[in-house]
């Protein structure tokens, strides 16, 4: 097995102590002495960065619950966070600090989750510029002085390398930064790391575990660290549930950021095809990917959005006048608009149960209590529906991602220049065969053989794919049409498998390909928990309908309130395990 590399070690320059946020103090001055709240919090992770691994002593560390409960930022959003700043409680350097404290004490240590391939050596420099600015009354945005991590195949033009996951890119820095970091960097995000994935986005083998890379290891999933994160943006969605960092980008072709947060408890978005540009993002299929916010809440995640969008010439699809399949982009001036009187009064609402349901009696259980949560809300629910053509472009959708993944990556491999270690996908695979030990310990590359036998995109079998595919988008218009409906609903997947890089994933089911193939929104938000673990409820709709379902999402969070920070728990521990005879 393939040791995980350990992260990036931060000098810790005499960092000024954390202030109490009800405490108002002039911006200009030092900080004083380190409150007593902060400091047991402190205490608490030190202890935990002390210690060799989970421990099931009640009290004794993250896996208990206690250290999480007790760190100073637990859950606090980013209006919170930018509220604590602006009255000088806290500067964008000590929350910055306390987040990378934090991924110290348990990313490596304690539960050991491995969300992050590396953490931003600039960081702090970066929080004391913003900070500055913020003092001299320049604020860029929402996001100004906000720790944001990125997955690790979105480029970054900076110290931190972009890998995919794989040691074929291992120390790769890409010559410019992906348009989406652009723009982060623009409205004053700090870029806080790189998180952990499914190595090539989940696009290497058929028997792979999802959250595992040759880079960074298996992350765990912060409610029971033997089951799966799901992937592939496995690492940002444990990110940003165990309060590593308030924010995080993940990228999805079909499921990667809606099953990820669904099985870590976090709010995920994955927009129209065309809202988001895709440059500078390590590619699977043009057709389907995207990039996307998770958060912990559907505001954050709302705020994230729009911090990324954006129209840019490397990408054509953000063409206002093309969008995606010819229709022009309808894009928001801002997304946060649809959360002010949210709610779910009147709102027609479309419940899809054939082929979306039925992969787990627990899943099932949750949603059924989330449909009467909408329907008692206010909705108007329209149930047992089944989306016309489901079922008949799923072939089709693997045909084109072999097809679009060769294409696409050996343009971006071809664009690091002479100097990289691979420069196409016959390098890549040729790579892996030669460090087979350290690239492939537990599954092959099979995905990776069947892309590169693939010809061009003038194919005859990949123009009948793309046409067979148009089916998911029609299916999705006719039904909603038919029935006057704002938004879908279904589980976003099954509750989180047992990691088994073995056999590989236990996968049962997920809502998520029907608004994957067509290109169109879907947003998953915390529908409760089984056994400790998270499930989500998936809101899907039409091209260009994010407002929408940001609004509907937001009203559904509100009224279930059903996000519970993990505990850190070793395994799955219930009633009936152990067996044992009745009398």
């Amino acid at each position: 097995m393939n040791p995980t590399p350990a992260l990036t070690t931060l000098p810790r320059l005499t960092k000024p102590p954390p202030r109490v946020r009800t405490r108002s103090r002039g911006r200009g001055r030092s900080a004083g002495p380190l409150h007593p709240i902060l400091l047991m919090a402190v205490l608490l992770l030190a202890l935990t960065a002390c210690d060799d691994g989970p421990s099931e002593r009640p009290g004794a560390g993250p896996p208990s619950g206690s250290t999480a409960d007790e760190f100073p930022l637990m859950d606090w959003t980013v209006s919170e966070l930018q509220s604590a700043m602006s009255d000088g409680s806290l500067t964008s350097r000590e929350i910055t600090g306390l987040y990378l404290d934090r991924i110290e004490a348990l990313d490596r240590q304690g539960p050991t989750l491995r969300s992050m391939i590396a953490v931003n050596p600039e960081a702090l420099a970066v929080a004391d510029s913003l900070d500055e600015e913020r003092r001299q009354g320049r604020l860029r945005g929402p996001l100004h002085g906000i720790p944001v991590v990125l997955k690790d195949n979105i480029d970054t033009a900076d110290r931190m390398p972009t890998t995919a996951g794989s040691l074929a890119l291992e120390g790769s820095i890409p010559p410019r930064d992906a348009f989406i970091v652009e723009r982060l960097r623009e409205e004053g995000a700090i870029l806080l790391g790189k998180a952990n994935l499914s190595e090539w986005a989940n696009f290497r083998s058929t028997q792979s575990s999802s959250g595992w890379s040759g880079v960074g290891g298996q992350v765990r999933n912060p409610y029971i660290l033997d089951r799966t994160p799901c992937g592939s943006s496995s690492g940002s969605g444990v990110v940003v549930s165990a309060n590593l960092a308030p924010l995080a980008v993940g990228t999805e072709t079909d499921g990667s950021v809606v099953c990820p947060a669904a099985a870590t408890g976090v709010v995920g978005i994955k927009p129209t095809i065309g809202l988001l540009s895709r440059s500078g993002i390590i590619p699977i299929a043009h057709s389907q990917d995207t990039a996307g916010p998770m958060a912990r809440t559907v505001a954050d995640a709302a705020v994230l959005l729009n911090a990324m969008v954006g129209s840019d010439p490397r990408d054509s699809v953000t063409d206002p006048e093309s969008g995606l399949e010819g229709r022009p982009r309808v894009v928001e001036e801002d997304y946060t608009r649809f959360l002010e009187d949210a709610t779910l009064v009147g709102a027609r609402i479309g419940v899809v149960r054939e082929g979306l349901t039925g992969y787990h009696p627990a899943t099932d259980r949750l949603f059924q209590q989330a449909v009467e949560d909408l329907r008692n809300a206010g909705a108007e629910v329209v149930d047992d529906l089944a989306i016309p053509h489901l079922g008949e472009y799923g072939e089709a959708e693997f045909t084109i991602l072999l097809y679009e993944f060769k294409d696409g990556l050996n343009a971006y491999l071809s664009g690091l220049g002479a100097g990289a270690r691979v420069g196409s996908l016959a390098d890549v695979i040729a790579f892996n065969e030669a460090e087979r030990k350290r690239s492939m310990p537990f599954f092959g590359q099979e995905i990776l053989l069947m892309a590169q036998e693939k010809g061009d995109l003038t194919e005859p079998e990949y123009l009948e794919a793309l046409e067979t595919a148009r089916l998911a988008g029609a299916g999705i218009d006719a039904l909603m049409e038919a029935h006057s409906l704002d938004a879908l609903v279904a589980p976003t997947t099954t509750l989180p498998w047992a990691i088994d890089p073995v056999v590989g994933d236990h996968y049962r089911g997920a809502s998520s390909t029907p608004a994957a193939v067509a290109g169109y929104p879907n947003i998953t938000v915390p529908m409760g928990r089984d056994f400790e673990l998270p499930a989500g409820i998936s809101f899907f709709g039409r091209a260009w309908s994010e407002g929408t379902l940001i609004g509907l999402a937001q009203a559904y969070e509100t009224l279930s309130g059903h996000r519970t920070p993990p505990r850190f728990l070793p395994s799955l521990d219930a009633p009936g395990l152990e067996g044992g005879a009745g009398g």
